[in-house]
């Protein structure tokens, strides 16, 4: 089995098959990101073709300076930032994040599925309720809070991703997290423990 880089080798020199390679080991994860960007399959689909359409477009240019899932990656969160900017009507994301911003809690608490239906509707709530805080976060910081959340990304991981320094990857994930606290709190979703007695 060829490595990535004899892959990439190999695509840069006009080898269809080998591009069809790199595309196979990464389209799963690429169209994760991109429908999770997007808020649903059919532009998920398209946008993650897109940038593995600019990807092979790009190829003569790839210097190899990080390797080439971390490029597509980039290329994958560009292409959905442009979308979601030209985009005027807002699409609901359906998703799980940290709202304590631990390092050790990647995710909310919710129900499990064998659960009551009334806990299933106040799961379903939730979601709608983090998927409305996360439409009026930027595009930028609704990208870090995705791949870090559901990507499971590290900063320093999510910063080559993005071409930026981790401690604007770490700032924006910081502020995006408070920015979705404060909508969940001001539309009820969410208790800052503040107003709470013991």
């Amino acid at each position: 089995m060829p490595t990535e880089q004899e892959l990439v080798a190999r695509a840069r020199e006009g080898d269809e098959r080998a591009f069809e390679q790199l595309v196979a080991d990464n389209e799963k994860r690429v169209y994760n990101l991109c429908r999770r960007l997007a808020g649903n399959p059919e532009d998920g689909a398209e946008l993650a073709q897109e940038a593995f359409l600019n990807a092979w477009r790009g190829l003569p240019r790839f210097q190899g300076e990080s390797s080439f899932a971390t490029w597509i990656y980039r290329l994958a969160s560009n292409v959905c930032i442009d979308f979601l900017r030209k985009e005027k009507r807002r699409r609901s994301l359906s998703m799980t994040v940290s709202l304590d911003g631990e390092e050790g809690e990647r995710q909310a608490e919710l129900p499990d599925e064998r659960d009551t239906p009334e806990r299933h509707l106040e799961r379903a709530e939730l979601r709608r309720a983090v998927a409305r805080g996360l439409d009026r976060l930027s595009p930028e910081h609704r990208q870090a809070l995705v791949l870090r959340e559901l990507q499971g990304f590290s900063y320093a991981e999510i910063g080559r991703a993005l071409g930026l320094e981790e401690g604007t990857v770490k700032s924006r994930i910081s502020r995006a997290r408070l920015a979705l606290r404060k909508e969940m709190i001001s539309q009820g979703n969410f208790f800052d423990g503040t107003s709470s007695t013991k």
